[in-house]
């Protein structure tokens, strides 16, 4: 039995062809061609024996959309009506610039976008999506560098009007601070990076170490400190470039105490007590037991503190940005 075709949708093109149609109705099993016209369409997909697929080709008017089988060919008056679909227009792109990594989400508004076939920028095609006849978007492709391109929309009608859109020079970042600028010879603390550039940010390092991070903004990225030793420079990395590794981080070992002098005192607290050993330089805090004490660091080696209030036996320990000192220090009070 020669196949029968109930419809065609759409019914209508542009009359340069290219109009993507699906063929619905039976007998297509062993279906060979889809004619407009006279004229086969370009990329038959035999779907299902009610099935089929097809690019129109160029035409004129009204024909008759008929599909050649094994038994022959579908007799049924089905049209297909071509129109003179106009150019398409592009009235304006937003952002019109982008970086040189691209990415950009791009809004081109205008006319005649239906059935749009490529997006291009200078000569780079683009992923895109029509939303409507008058909108759609594209995502600007990475460029090789900086300036304007001009961005076309085609369709079956032709080529839109070129728009131009900048491709922005790609600028290195700058670190202008970080916080906290010391810590743990460990690593594992969380430090906020200050400064500008940073969106798109590929690595941050901490000397010639990688640290893992998270870009906040393009002014400020939290990242993790690995590792390490020494005083090093802090460099984000971006398209763009690397920053200028003039700012640092200090890695500190925790403090020790080897000796108190007074290693006693009274209940009542008040009399200052010299902590002598090693790493005081960032101390942060000093404890008699559970109770802060006021203190002064005199240098690396030496801090003398006021002791609080106490009784009994307590552990002294000191607080640094590399850690704390090991309970070994006891404070008697009398």
């Amino acid at each position: 039995m020669a196949p029968v075709v109930n419809s065609v949708t759409p019914n209508q093109g542009a009359s340069v062809g290219g109009t993507s149609v699906t063929i619905t109705g039976s007998g297509f099993a062993g279906a060979t061609a889809a004619r407009f016209g006279g004229t086969p369409g370009a990329g038959f997909v035999l779907v299902s024996n009610t099935k089929i697929t097809a690019i129109t080709p160029p035409g004129a008017g009204t024909v008759n959309v008929t599909v050649t089988g094994n038994a022959g060919n579908s007799s049924q008056n089905v049209p297909f009506t071509y129109v003179n679909a106009p150019a398409p227009v592009i009235a304006a792109l937003t952002p019109n610039t982008s970086p040189q990594a691209g990415g950009t989400n791009v809004t081109i508004t205008g006319s005649g976008f239906t059935g749009a076939t490529q997006v291009r920028f200078g000569t780079l095609t683009s992923t895109f999506a029509v939303i409507s006849g008058s909108q759609l978007t594209a995502s600007v492709p990475a460029a090789a560098g900086s300036g304007p391109v001009l961005v076309t929309v085609t369709t079956p009608g032709g080529t839109s009007n070129p728009a131009p859109l900048c491709y922005l020079a790609a600028i290195a970042p700058v670190v202008t601070d970080i916080d906290p600028s010391q810590g743990p010879l460990a690593g594992g603390n969380i430090a906020t990076i200050t400064g500008s550039g940073f969106a798109g940010a590929t690595q941050v390092r901490f000397g010639a170490l990688t640290s893992t991070f998270t870009v906040i903004s393009g002014s400020q990225v939290n990242a993790t400190a690995p590792a390490g030793s020494g005083t090093v420079p802090i460099t984000v990395v971006t398209p763009g470039g690397s920053s200028a590794g003039d700012v640092f981080y200090s890695y500190v070992a925790a403090p020790a105490i080897v000796s108190l002098n007074p290693g006693e005192g009274p209940s009542s607290g008040g009399n200052p007590v010299t902590i002598v050993g090693t790493g005081f330089t960032y101390v942060t805090d000093v404890f008699f037991g559970a109770s802060p004490a006021p203190f002064s660091i005199v240098s690396d080696t030496q801090i003398v503190a006021s002791a609080p209030a106490g009784s009994g036996t307590v552990m002294v320990t000191i607080t640094s940005a590399g850690g704390s000192s090991s309970p070994a220090a006891p404070y008697t009070y009398l």
